[in-house]
């Protein structure tokens, strides 16, 4: 099933799409979270904390979309309210387990160091799914007659994806190749994320 398909499903479903739309809510809740947990305390930047708002701002834009569907039972986070609850926690996470033993066996970074870059580039691989997902879903939601709406978020998440280019192309002149071995990984935690959506959608 392509995820056009996984999207337009879900969206006939109201129960089924405010449960998507939590656990969406979730992700961008969990990348806020792992944005501030990076963050140094001598050194963060103003980047770093609109980041890290604007993050929280779409966890929170998310969540009150649900209202629109005139659903109001999906008070929290807990696994009864998100669509495959434990692939969901999981993603995030295991990405930037993934990233931060590169990072470690790979260039050899420790400490707040390797914490920048994990949070550099976790959040580039994320971005470009970003950028992937929320136009797709954004296409399914108009083509449905939808009330909710995600154009802010693709807006800003396009202005992430650049900021991160920037930064990214200061940290290493390599980056590219980084970049890339963490989106592969990035790529196959999607598919299983995906796969685990389709068996709690489709049962």
């Amino acid at each position: 099933m392509t995820l056009t398909a996984l999207l337009q499903h879900i969206i006939q479903h109201d129960s089924l799409h405010a449960k998507l739309l939590n656990t969406l809510s979730l992700l961008e809740n969990i990348g806020a979270r792992k944005i501030s947990a990076s963050e140094n305390a001598h050194t963060t930047t103003l980047m770093v904390l609109k980041h890290a708002a604007e993050e929280h701002r779409h966890a929170y834009y998310l969540k009150k979309q649900i209202t629109r569907l005139g659903i109001r039972e999906n008070p929290t986070y807990h696994p009864d309210y998100l669509i495959a609850p434990i692939a969901s926690n999981h993603y995030l996470q295991l990405l930037d387990l993934k990233t931060s033993r590169y990072l470690r066996d790979r260039l050899h970074l420790h400490g707040a160091e390797l914490k920048f870059a994990a949070y550099l580039l976790v959040t580039y691989a994320i971005e470009v799914r970003a950028d992937q997902l929320y136009p797709v879903y954004q296409a399914a939601l108009q083509q449905a007659g939808s009330k909710v709406s995600v154009r802010s978020i693709i807006v800003e998440e396009q202005g992430h994806l650049e900021e991160m280019i920037i930064q990214l192309k200061e940290f290493s002149v390599d980056w590219e190749s980084h970049a890339a071995y963490i989106c592969a990984i990035e790529e196959q935690l999607h598919t299983g994320w995906t796969n685990a959506l389709i068996k709690d959608s489709i049962a």
